[in-house]
């Protein structure tokens, strides 16, 4: 029914092109709203000096002068004690897991298509940030195999969008579309700073931050399974004007289970170099 509504007052290819920025923009807020909410997660010395005199800290020296003594207090403000490289390795696990599923997610996406595996993925990055207050109690290795395995689940996100938007963007539009979806880049690492601080802020509690952008997610991913599909064939509400316009502008790609990569070409391709070492 909400597919159906969401078909009658928008094309379906950018009903894709709207939940695809959501997607990404999500999806990197959940990669980096950790890097600001470990600001408050960490045990954090904040050190107050107070300068003062009075009988018990004022001492003649040598010259007859007196030494002003100054005292300081330190106040605690989180749970735990993890040093600057504890907090690297949880922070750089993500992309660990992350690099090692881009080619099987393109793999998978090409077999299964786009919506099942960017959705599933989705959803475990989704779960895992909703558990990282409760495992982050649990010690830093179990914080830095979480992350690793949320960074496993975000890795096809991208490989996948490739394979929906080869599938919904008509060669006119395709700009236009890749440039909605990918523009949920640079908005979702404005907004994990900006929402986690606010967050914070509002409901001094660092964990609020992992609950609520996961929660979004969750939801997010309900609306994916409804609204998105693989391909205008097996889309069931887009108008029969819109499916001819695709299938014509596009053509009916089937999806090959028995696709070929052809690894030699691609590594020994100057461009691909280029655009690993560039990254």
């Amino acid at each position: 029914m909400i597919s159906k509504l969401f078909a009658g007052i928008l094309p379906a290819r950018y009903v894709l092109g709207i939940m695809g920025c959501m997607g990404v923009t999500l999806a990197l807020m959940m990669r980096s709203c950790l890097a600001t909410a470990i600001t408050e997660m960490v045990r954090n010395v904040k050190t107050t000096k107070h300068d003062f005199v009075n009988t018990e800290s004022c001492f003649p020296n040598a010259n007859g002068n007196h030494t002003v003594v100054s005292k300081t207090y330190t106040t605690l403000d989180a749970k735990f004690d993890w040093d600057e490289r504890t907090q690297g390795v949880i922070l750089s696990a993500f992309y660990y897991g992350y690099i090692l599923t881009h080619i099987p997610g393109g793999i998978l996406s090409q077999k299964f298509g786009g919506k099942h595996t960017l959705g599933l993925g989705f959803l475990s990055t989704a779960i895992f940030t909703l558990l990282t207050p409760l495992i982050a109690h649990s010690g830093p290795v179990s914080m830095t195999v979480l992350r690793f395995l949320e960074g496993v689940g975000e890795g096809t996100t991208f490989p996948a969008l490739c394979t929906l938007l080869a599938q919904w963007s008509p060669p006119n539009e395709r700009s236009f579309i890749s440039a909605l979806v990918f523009a949920g880049v640079q908005l979702g690492s404005v907004l994990a700073t900006l929402c986690s601080g606010l967050i914070m802020s509002f409901t001094a509690s660092w964990a609020s931050v992992f609950y609520i952008f996961g929660a979004i997610a969750v939801l997010w991913f309900v609306l994916w399974c409804i609204l998105c599909f693989n391909d205008p064939k097996s889309h069931p509400y887009i108008s029969e004007k819109e499916r001819k316009y695709l299938l014509d502008s596009i053509g009916a790609a089937e999806r090959r289970k028995d696709l070929e990569t052809p690894w030699a070409a691609i590594l020994s391709s100057l461009p691909v170099w280029s655009l690993i070492i560039s990254d």
